[in-house]
């Protein structure tokens, strides 16, 4: 899975983090929620307009941060 368009970056949002296909939610906060323990089923709960495939564009597009912090490129 890519995710590309999934992940979008508007310099007037958000302070010009990376949001779930334009919407208002980071990257950020869903780590975050994930980080404290949630469930992907409590955060789609709290946010139905989130879907699995988002979940999962969110942790890609963490693990590719993580490697190109790292100067390892992704496979």
């Amino acid at each position: 899975m890519s995710n590309q368009g999934r992940i979008t970056i508007e310099p007037g949002k958000r302070g010009g983090k990376p949001c779930i296909r334009g919407m208002r939610i980071t990257v950020y906060d869903v780590l975050g929620w994930l980080a404290a323990g949630q469930s992907w089923e409590e955060i789609r709960a709290d946010f139905p307009e989130l879907t699995d495939d988002d979940i999962r564009a969110v942790l890609e597009y963490a693990a590719s941060r993580e490697h190109f912090a790292h100067g390892i490129r992704a496979a």
